[in-house]
Formats: C-alpha cells, sequence, structure tokens
C-alpha cells in the first residue's frame, strides 16, 4: 500500500504542489527519502523519528521509502518534515488516507513533536486554495495563511494535535487571519527647514512612481528627506498588499502573521553585495529590490554601491520584474519599486559648496559621479540638487506643509491614474505607462509639444529620457488636477530632468 500527502515547493513567490508518496515494504529496515532533496529533506527522516517516538509511535520493522513527486524538481527547506510524517502515519493506518489526501500540510518537527513555523505559508495556502485542499500548518503560521479566505487552514502546535484532529478525537478550529498593522510614518516632512525644491521633487515622485535622484553636500538633508518619503505615499491596495506579503513571507519577514498596508521601506547599505540587492544566493532568495515591491528603495551613498551592482538595477527598473537564472532554476520574482537615490557631488562632498569648495575640481566631481553610467543615470526622472542648510536655520520654526497634507494631494493624484489606466494588467501609475498607453493617455497642447521637443533637441535628449519627461509632466498636471498637459508642467519637468551635477 502506497500512503499519500501533499505539500508544496516554492519557485519564487508561486508554490509548485508536491506528492509525498510513503510505501512500507518488507526488507531490511531502512528509512529513505528520494525525489531530489536537499540535505534539510533528508535530515527529515531523523526528525521524523525522534518525533514518533516522542508519542511513543515505533516504526516497523520493514523497509520505508519516501517518494517526492515529481522527482526531477528540487525539494528544499524543512517544511516537508510535517508532510512526510502525515504520509507515513496514513501508510500505518493512524490517520484517515482520504483526509490527509484532501490536505496541503507543511512544517518543520522538532524532536518532541512541536510543530516549528517556516516561511512561505501565504504562497502555500494560494496553492490550496487553487487545489481546492485545506492547509495545515503550524500554529504559528496560521494567521499569516488564513489571509487567503478562499482555503480553510487548519493550524496545529504539536503531531499530537494533528493526530487528534484528523481522528476526530480533538478538532482544530480555524484559523484566523492576523491583524492588519498600520503603522503610519511618523516622520514629517514639515520637520526639514528648507529644501522647498526636494519637497516638491518628493511630492512628484510619491504621485506618479518615479525614481528620484538627490545630490547634495554632507548634512544637507538627503538622508532625511529620503525617510519622509513612505509618509507621502498611499497605503497598499488589498491585490499590493497580497503581492507584497507573498514575498515577504517567503523572506520570514511578516510579524506574527499580520500583512501591513504601509508600502515598504527598504534602505540597503552600499557594502550589500548583488545577490542581496538583486536575490539569488541559496535557493535562490529575493533580494531588497523585490523586497521593495510597491514601496521605495532607498539607497544612500549611490556612487559607494559596487558597479557591477548599480548596472544590474537597470533591467529591473525598466521591467519591474527580474530573473534570477542559475543552473538548475530560473526564479522570477515581481520587483515594481520606486528607486530613491542620494550621493554627494564627490568625494569629499563639498563641490557645491561655497563656504569650502573642494579644490579638486572639477575633476574629483566627474570622477566621482562617473561611477553612475549614464544609461543608469538616464533612467532617473526627477534629479536634483539638495544645497546646504545653514546651522543658523535650525532654530527657526518648522514651515512647509505638513505630510498629511501632501499625501491627500499624492493619492489624488494617484486615484486618477488608477482610473486611467483601468484594464491595463500591470499599469498602476504614469511611471508604469509605456508605448500607445502612453501616447493615447497623454494630451499635451501644442505649446507644451513645442517646449518638450525643444528641450530634448536643445540638450540631447534620449527616446527614454524623452518619454520620461512626458510622464513626469503628466504627473504634475495631475497634482493640479488638470485634464492635459500645460507648458508649466512641461517646464517644471524639464527643470527636474537637467542639473549641473550631469549632462542630460
Amino acid at each position: 500500500m502506497v500512503a499519500h500527502a501533499y505539500t508544496v515547493a516554492f519557485e519564487g513567490v508561486s508554490a509548485r504542489s508536491v506528492e509525498v508518496q510513503c510505501a512500507v515494504t518488507p526488507g531490511l529496515p531502512a528509512f529513505s527519502i528520494v525525489g531530489l532533496p536537499d540535505k534539510a529533506v533528508s535530515e527529515a527522516r531523523d526528525r521524523v523519528r525522534a518525533a514518533l517516538s516522542s508519542l511513543s509511535i515505533a516504526l516497523p520493522s520493514k523497509r520505508i521509502t519516501i517518494n517526492l513527486s515529481p522527482a526531477d524538481l528540487p525539494k528544499e527547506g524543512s517544511h516537508f518534515d510535517l508532510p512526510i510524517a502525515m504520509a507515513l502515519l496514513a501508510a500505518l493506518d493512524i490517520l484517515p488516507t482520504d483526509e490527509v489526501e484532501r490536505t496541503i500540510s507543511l512544517g518543520e518537527l522538532s524532536l518532541d513533536g512541536a510543530l516549528v513555523p517556516v516561511v512561505g505559508a501565504l504562497p502555500a495556502a494560494m496553492t490550496a486554495a487553487r487545489e481546492e485542499r485545506t492547509l495545515l500548518c503550524p500554529a504559528a503560521s496560521g494567521a499569516e495563511a488564513a489571509w487567503v479566505g478562499a482555503a480553510q487552514v487548519i493550524a496545529a502546535k504539536t503531531l499530537a494535535d494533528v493526530i487528534r484532529h484528523f481522528t476526530g478525537q480533538s478538532p482544530l478550529p480555524p484559523a484566523e487571519p492576523g491583524t492588519v498593522s498600520d503603522l503610519g510614518n511618523r516622520k514629517d516632512l514639515r520637520d526639514v527647514k528648507g529644501q522647498e525644491r526636494a519637497k516638491r521633487a518628493l511630492e512628484i515622485a510619491a504621485a506618479g512612481r518615479h525614481h528620484l535622484l538627490l545630490v547634495g553636500t554632507p548634512g544637507s538633508g538627503k538622508s532625511m528627506l529620503a525617510a519622509r518619503l513612505p509618509g507621502l505615499l498611499p497605503p497598499l491596495s488589498p491585490m499590493e498588499a497580497l503581492e507584497t506579503s507573498m514575498i515577504h513571507s517567503l523572506s520570514g519577514l511578516l510579524d506574527e502573521g499580520g500583512i501591513s498596508r504601509t508600502r515598504p521601506f527598504r534602505e540597503p547599505h552600499h557594502t550589500a553585495s548583488m545577490a542581496a540587492i538583486i536575490g539569488g544566493g541559496r535557493s535562490a532568495k529575493p533580494g531588497e529590490v523585490s523586497l521593495a515591491h510597491n514601496g521605495v528603495l532607498f539607497m544612500d551613498e549611490f556612487p559607494e554601491f559596487p558597479r557591477q551592482v548599480l548596472e544590474t538595477l537597470r533591467q529591473p527598473i525598466e521591467t519591474g520584474e527580474v530573473m534570477i537564472a542559475r543552473a538548475n532554476a530560473h526564479i522570477k520574482y515581481p520587483c515594481r519599486f520606486m528607486l530613491v537615490a542620494a550621493a554627494n557631488p564627490c568625494r569629499c562632498g563639498y563641490a557645491f559648496d561655497p563656504a569650502r569648495a573642494c579644490s579638486k575640481m572639477p575633476l574629483c566631481a566627474q570622477d566621482y559621479m562617473g561611477r553612475i553610467s549614464g544609461p543608469l543615470m538616464d533612467r532617473f526622472d526627477l534629479r536634483i540638487e539638495v544645497p546646504p542648510v545653514h546651522f543658523t536655520d535650525l532654530d527657526l520654526p518648522n514651515s512647509g506643509e505638513k505630510s498629511s497634507d501632501i499625501a491627500q494631494r499624492v493619492n489624488a493624484a494617484r486615484m486618477v491614474q488608477d482610473a486611467r489606466y483601468e484594464g491595463h494588467d500591470w499599469m498602476r501609475t504614469n511611471a508604469d505607462a509605456d508605448g500607445e498607453v502612453l501616447k493615447e493617455t497623454t494630451a499635451l497642447c501644442a505649446e507644451g509639444k513645442a517646449l518638450l521637443t525643444k528641450g530634448a533637441e536643445r540638450f540631447g535628449l534620449s527616446a527614454r529620457g524623452y518619454h520620461r519627461i512626458l510622464r513626469v509632466a503628466r504627473t504634475i498636471s495631475d497634482l493640479d488636477d488638470s485634464p492635459s498637459i500645460a507648458p508649466a508642467h512641461v517646464a517644471e519637468a524639464l527643470s527636474f530632468r537637467l542639473s549641473s551635477f550631469e549632462t542630460a
């Protein structure tokens, strides 16, 4: 007799169904696992044996074979412990086979039979819903998986609880979704003294999901401005929250099963490796660009990142997804993020400070900013200089608008874009518009078109640069609640594109 149980193997943010087959046959006593398991899966036999022994369940003196089908799919992770144990218990007639076959399970077993939480409960619940099965997982993962309302989720603390549930002795209640956390952003843009032009750039970037480059002397407030950007962004929509949470679930970043409505804000250090930024390493895990999906990726000291890391950002910025290619797998992760980069104008940092002029200008600035290649620089929609603030201005009272007031305008502009791109699968903001959609949805007056054409010819803009200015002008018109793009909108978009620290 062969007993069957079901679990999942992860491929990016998707989870593929895996059949766990267990056969107990006469022969020399042995416990083997086949089907391309990794080291963690191969060690499951010892954890399962110890967990069953803690429940006074002795394995028969026969040959036990566990096959993970499809056999050519790599199996990685400790979450195979529970389905292997369930298939074995079904083969020993301890659990009803029909109930086990209607369940997708995942969880790690400790030696005393307790179920240890594992990553990926949310994608597993999506697969269970698609196959119309029940999901069985550890209690600590139940709140996370229960967000997929289309699938019943049963969360157990121990293997003994699982046995009592399937034998009808003590059925477990369905798990409840975790609390929706909306931490918000307590940092207010009004705390920043001066920098009105930079604040305006943040508003435009937040409204249209445009990539932003801040260049200024040390201490001018670049990081302070970027830290207040999340307070301008609208909360995640239910679909966006689910997309983002699935990536965070694979990385084990969901706090007590709660799904956050706050947009991600990731700020990796400039010593981060390419695998940490783009994704990869063992098991091809998502990187910072994917963890920032639907949110902000802030890269401070931008030119200090390794050149190879910076150049790998070019393709994810354009396509909104990243393909991690390995010899045995090709994993695709979504990464539609807003890139905010901050940099000093030169190595010493005082190229633009009249009080502390750089003695090595202009070669110092050219060499330092030259670390950012032209194709990468061309992908920044907004580029601004952040001038230093005099220390005497720090004693002045707070001025300017609150983040909440700006956030209302940003949210209104986002709603206009939601209506504009309704029906287009992946287009949600002006930064996503491309091709015929950009042409069809952009109402540009004759004066504005003439100004844009003149600017493109005068400064030698690429086709990409031309379209990016058009998208920024569209966002500015949305903030002004204007149905068409006026010359003033084009002029402002051009002013943010052309900066003295580089040639457009």
